[in-house]
């Protein structure tokens, strides 16, 4: 079993915008660096063993900053939890976006499926738990995972069997996830959807 804390990266101008960045590579603003301080705080209090992240810019500096104030290292890049890619609709701010599209679950040219962005982050949540299992078994892993909202929100939203997040709910810049992860299973065990 590996206990995997998911965050989400800190604030960028273009999530201050309510634009889409999907896998434009955006980074953070002061804010967001402030987000990954706050979240550095709240996860101080329990032993985590190394850090992962997206390879975009926003996630992978938000990982360097946890990293460096809980003393982790290097953070590992996952290509399989990068944000969402939204094809045409990505730059759109996300009111024009949805009067065009209708919904977040809508075909959009270009665009992954929800399903298809669930399925590649559930591939690199089981890698690293894979990774975790390896370097310290029997043992149980406790690693921390920087990652995108569209992400989080999809595999939130599998575990609990589609029941969250409800409708409304917004995953805070820096809002943390903590899941357990074995061969054959993700469970969602706690959430905070704002600092």
């Amino acid at each position: 079993m590996t206990l995997i804390t998911l965050v989400r990266h800190g604030q960028t101008d273009w999530n201050l915008a309510r634009r889409i960045q999907g896998t434009t590579d955006i980074p953070l603003n002061e804010t967001g660096r402030a987000d990954a301080r706050t979240a550095a705080a709240r996860l101080s209090g329990s032993v985590h063993h190394t850090i992962y992240a997206s390879p975009l810019l926003r996630a992978r500096e938000t990982a360097e900053i946890i990293s460096a104030e809980l003393g982790l290292g290097s953070p590992a890049l996952v290509p399989e939890i990068r944000e969402r890619e939204f094809g045409e609709g990505e730059g759109m701010l996300v009111p024009d976006y949805l009067e065009k599209y209708g919904d977040w679950h809508a075909p959009v040219p270009g665009a992954e499926t929800l399903e298809e962005v669930c399925e590649r982050a559930l591939r690199g949540l089981h890698r690293i738990a894979r990774d975790a299992r390896r370097r310290s078994a029997p043992v149980a892993e406790s690693v921390i995972v920087v990652a995108h909202g569209g992400v989080i929100r999809s595999l939130i939203d599998h575990v609990s069997g589609g029941t969250l997040p409800r409708v409304g709910d917004v995953l805070a810049n820096g809002s943390v996830h903590r899941f357990e992860v074995s061969p054959a299973s993700v469970r969602l065990l706690e959430q905070s959807y704002a600092l």
